[in-house]
């Protein structure tokens, strides 16, 4: 006769650890790349103006396009907010704190 085996009921504490691949996007970043937009729609339209050769066409407009894809598109993507203790949840998330 063969014994039958009880398999015992294993609990693991399974931990819950957060991806560090997720996009992090908060109500700050979404307002941040508004503010982009319409910078762009103004640089755009500045350039549009006639004679195409005009000032604000030419030195102007790229100026405001630079500054928005140079500086503001990136900060609207990789802006953290800090906590009340001056981590952020990057920093949190790689030391185990989450």
């Amino acid at each position: 006769m063969a014994k039958t085996i009880k398999k015992k009921s294993v609990r693991t504490g399974k931990k819950s650890l957060a991806n560090p691949f997720s996009f992090y996007m908060k109500k700050e970043n979404y307002l941040i790349m508004a503010g982009a937009l319409v910078l762009l729609i103004i640089g755009y339209y500045v350039m549009s103006i006639d004679p195409w050769n005009s000032t604000p066409a030419i030195v102007v407009s790229p100026i405001i396009l630079l500054f928005v894809y140079i500086i503001i598109v990136p900060v609207a993507i990789l802006f953290t907010k800090k906590n009340q203790n001056g981590n952020s949840k990057e920093e949190e998330i790689a030391s185990g704190k989450s």
